[in-house]
């Protein structure tokens, strides 16, 4: 079945319904735009994996950080943010700063050069779905748009999340 298609009685398989035909197919095409994803933030910049793109994507929407905020956000093993974090603060992209309001914490913050290979990264990235959308009419791209921010959205998703346009920041960063 291609993507574009809709699950019908054919493609229902054994004891399922068309709703859950239609739940293999997201879960088959969510995993492929996943593996696709990984793949091309190597090409988009050789040391910016795209955990770290994520992550320096988010500390420019929330203005800096906290390591444990960014493991919480993320449902990450707080060993996985230190080592992510440990590379990017290596490789110049991002810095700890006091917290002027704890001087116990830090905040991770991006620098200059993080916000530069930050806005490159996310500008080869719309590049790349305008390309793979451009034939796509207008209202398809509204109602697709509107399906992505509904299942980001749900409740038991993200912790600190209040909506789905808070974290894109609004500005499609991600």
């Amino acid at each position: 079945m291609a993507a574009a298609e809709t699950p019908d009685e054919t493609t229902v398989g054994l004891g399922g319904t068309p709703a859950d035909a239609a739940v293999e197919t997201i879960h088959r095409e969510l995993t492929a735009f996943a593996r696709r994803a990984r793949a091309s933030a190597g090409r988009m910049h050789p040391e910016l994996s795209l955990v770290s793109y994520t992550l320096l994507g988010h500390l420019e929407e929330r203005d800096g950080r906290r390591a444990t905020d960014l493991a919480a956000h993320y449902a990450l093993d707080k060993s996985t943010v230190s080592r992510q974090v440990s590379a990017l603060e290596r490789a110049g992209l991002i810095e700890r700063r006091v917290d002027p309001d704890d001087q116990r914490v830090q905040v991770l913050h991006l620098t200059e050069a993080g916000r530069h290979i930050l806005g490159q990264v996310t500008e080869s990235r719309r590049a790349a779905f305008r390309e793979r959308l451009a034939g796509w009419p207008a209202e398809d791209l509204h109602r697709f748009a509107a399906y992505l921010e509904r299942y980001n959205a749900w409740p038991g998703g993200e912790p600190d999340r209040a909506t789905p346009r808070d974290t894109y920041g609004g500005r499609g960063t991600h």
